[in-house]
């Protein structure tokens, strides 16, 4: 009996002095514990839980919301199906995923119904809208995860099923949808708040334009070649290393260095009727299986023999992608490469799920100098990797990403990703699942940082660009403590705020990294592989 009592006066010791030293660190430096923007809202966070005792649980012992937490099950929520769009198993109906009305939806025209004013452009408005045919040669392509549950989405679509929140409150109705052309008129509110895109639906019950399934890409049977073996590593030097330091970093470059110039032969510039008949072609013109094929023969008698080369390779998604594409002189172009995703699927550690969150914005990074691609930039997380071009696996020209299960992080590998939390606890998978093509269904745009302006390439004049200026998040902001879905511990959440756009992307960095210009940027010269992948078989 007494060694049971001096256990608990031990206890209750040790507990009372961590709660005693915990409110006298909050006290003395509260910014100390403000690790994300949702923490610097930690107050009424904690004061919308309906219950005193979790309420106090949150507030000293860091444990919140612990009676919302459920076992981590092998497909996230319930997905919530109507009457209507019930079918029978063997009734040969497609799923609700893939129905006429998430393929064929009133956001289908959206990028396109704009005026096209491309006749009256002079040649200076033209160079500014023209993208360079190497960007589109050397377009990555992207190995979505097999066991995927939220594909690539359309943000058109997405913003027919989200209603504008100021913070927790709607300001418009449901039934009036934001669009690509008018998005930018919600900064107006962002003054007394942050403007949120809010679900119409519960994520929870799996709605289908949430999901994407009918965004998955077609897959091809176009051979690929095996890169089961490759470690990245080049023998040698790698090629074209001695001039990085003209393209590592564009604030080290004076402006009147001379640059290299760039081969006679080398088609710089994509022109409008061209870069229309990419983006128009179906992939099978496209590609064409002789070498002789129909586009090919068709832009050799308009370009005067000279030849895009784009290598075949996979499907089409009806997602499309953004393309960024930014001069930043002395020869050095960047290409941003922007793919988006309706929903984010956290990681698990423990069977407790942290980090889900609405709206997902994803891109790769390809530096070119004077034509020629120098190293790429994979996005993770809130960080990323950096690769020299001639390290990363590649299919013909094309550098080939890795998006991750449920967060679509983008890795140079197959395989298991460990981050942050030691011994793998945290870890993303990527594998060799279907083969997305972006370059099959882009969007694609001209940027001056230096002006803030967006201008609609050559391919698609009329491609709207209101959206890109949109300031506010692309998703719901993360749930109260109140709500039966979230949760906190250790400081993570299960439902975060959602992302903001491309344009606070740091698309004028210095270097290929994402993160401030001052913070070291390593391009690697080598990926490496700790654990196999298996292979999508469609």
């Amino acid at each position: 009996m007494a060694r049971k009592t001096k256990a608990t006066i031990a206890f209750l010791s040790t507990l009372i002095i961590y709660v005693s030293l915990n409110s006298l660190a909050h006290t003395i430096n509260p910014s100390a514990f403000i690790w994300s923007s949702e923490d610097r809202e930690e107050t009424p966070w904690i004061a919308s839980s309906h219950s005193w005792l979790d309420r106090k649980a949150c507030r000293w012992l860091g444990l919140c919301g612990t009676a919302h937490v459920q076992a981590v099950q092998t497909r996230f929520g319930h997905r919530k199906i109507s009457a209507e769009a019930q079918v029978l198993p063997d009734s040969g109906e497609s799923e609700p995923g893939n129905s006429d009305q998430n393929i064929n939806g009133p956001w289908q025209t959206a990028w396109s119904t704009g005026p096209d004013l491309s006749d009256q452009w002079d040649d200076a408005e033209r160079a500014r809208r023209q993208i360079p045919a190497y960007v589109f040669e050397y377009a990555p392509l992207v190995h979505l995860f097999s066991g995927e549950q939220f594909w690539p989405c359309d943000i058109a679509e997405h913003l027919f099923h989200v209603t504008p929140f100021l913070n927790y409150t709607p300001i418009q109705s449901q039934a009036k949808h934001a669009t690509l052309r008018d998005l930018d008129q919600l900064n107006r509110w962002q003054q007394n708040g942050h403007v949120f895109l809010t679900s119409n639906d519960n994520v929870e019950d799996r709605p289908p334009w949430m999901e994407g399934a009918h965004n998955i890409p077609d897959q091809t049977t176009a051979k690929e070649e095996s890169w089961a073996d490759w470690d990245g590593r080049v023998d040698g030097d790698i090629p074209g290393e001695e001039d990085r330091a003209q393209w590592f970093d564009t604030s080290d470059i004076r402006e009147d260095e001379p640059c290299d110039e760039v081969d006679e032969g080398e088609d710089v510039f994509i022109q409008s009727d061209l870069a229309n008949a990419l983006a128009d072609l179906d992939p099978e013109r496209l590609f064409g299986d002789g070498e002789d094929s129909e586009l090919e023969e068709e832009l050799r008698k308009r370009y005067g023999g000279q030849r895009i080369h784009v290598e075949k390779t996979g499907g089409r998604s009806n997602a499309p992608a953004v393309l960024v594409v930014i001069d930043k002189g002395n020869g050095i172009v960047d290409a941003f490469w922007f793919y988006f995703y309706s929903f984010n699927l956290g990681n698990v550690v423990f069977d407790v799920r942290f980090g889900n969150h609405i709206g997902d914005w994803e891109h790769c990074l390809v530096r070119f100098h004077n034509g020629k691609p120098k190293a790429l930039f994979f996005s993770a997380h809130s960080a990323g990797e950096a690769y020299s071009y001639e390290a990363v696996e590649k299919i013909g020209r094309r550098p080939v990403i890795y998006s991750a299960m449920g967060t679509h992080a983008m890795y140079a590998t197959p395989g298991i990703h460990s981050y942050i939390l030691p011994w793998g606890l945290l870890h993303d998978q990527t594998d060799r699942g279907p083969l997305w093509d972006p370059l099959l269904n882009a969007h694609t745009y001209t940027y001056s940082p230096a002006n803030d302006t967006l201008l609609a390439s050559t391919a698609n004049p009329s491609a709207p660009t209101e959206w890109f200026y949109y300031e506010g998040h692309w998703g719901d902001k993360f749930y109260p403590l109140g709500d039966h879905r979230q949760y906190r511990f250790a400081g993570q959440y299960h439902y975060v705020n959602g992302p903001l756009g491309p344009r606070f992307k740091h698309l004028n960095r210095h270097k290929v990294c994402q993160g401030p210009d001052n913070a070291p940027c390593v391009v690697k010269d080598w990926i490496y592989e700790e654990k196999g992948a298996k292979r999508w078989v469609s």
